[in-house]
């Protein structure tokens, strides 16, 4: 006869889950180089630019001693594990456990894979100096507003937030600018956390001009 458990024990199961990969995470990022995490849509092809954008800056990035952290998957993800591994760099990937069943790409060299967005967040927040991000959809803007609060708020000291490609965030900064920052809802001083480039020198550029942190 099987025993149901109540949803209280189901959720205290569910802590020592989460203290696992918290766990995980830590000991195998304790040591690594500085790092950039880069993001960008799974749905780029090889022959979108933003997939020929996040390959060039990963590499620039990882001869410059930076290691690479990505979401571990397809799209601008692989195209910037390409990158770092080409180069020589260390080329990290934190996979995500979705119904979609996302494989990791073949050009992750140092795989950690999770069940809790929040535990993958916090990865990618503690053991980045700056976060980059190319084109992309809902995951990769949901991953772009969780950095802008956690140093508006002062949860973690300022690191470069860079949105690459002027043309594709311009109308998401407009809007921040002339609506959001007018009617007092960020200052232009939160919006100034946010910086823009084109080629990879620029991001490059960008990082190396604020002192590595870790959160």
């Amino acid at each position: 006869m099987s025993i149901e458990l109540p949803s209280s024990a189901h959720d205290t199961w569910r802590v020592f889950k989460i203290l696992a990969e918290l766990v995980e995470g830590f000991e195998t990022l304790a040591n690594i180089p500085p790092a950039v995490s880069i993001f960008g849509s799974t749905r780029a092809t090889h022959d979108d630019p933003a997939y020929a954008s996040a390959e060039k800056i990963a590499r620039l990035l990882a001869e410059n001693g930076y290691a690479i952290i990505t979401g571990a998957g397809p799209g601008v993800m692989e195209a910037a594990n390409k990158g770092a591994s080409e180069a020589g760099g260390l080329s990290i990937g934190l996979n995500i456990d979705i119904p979609q069943g996302q494989t990791p790409n073949p050009y992750v060299k140092k795989l950690l894979s999770f069940r809790y967005f929040f535990v993958r967040k916090l990865m990618f927040a503690k053991y980045s100096t700056a976060f980059v991000f190319l084109p992309g959809g809902y995951g990769t803007l949901d991953e772009l507003f969780e950095p802008l609060t956690l140093i508006q708020t002062e949860k973690v000291r300022p690191f470069p937030v860079i949105l690459v490609g002027s043309d594709y965030w311009r109308g998401l900064l407009t809007w921040l600018r002339e609506i959001v920052c007018r009617q007092g809802r960020v200052t232009s001083e939160e919006l100034a956390i946010l910086k823009i480039a084109d080629t990879p020198e620029e991001v490059l550029e960008l990082i190396q001009a604020s002192p590595p942190t870790l959160s």
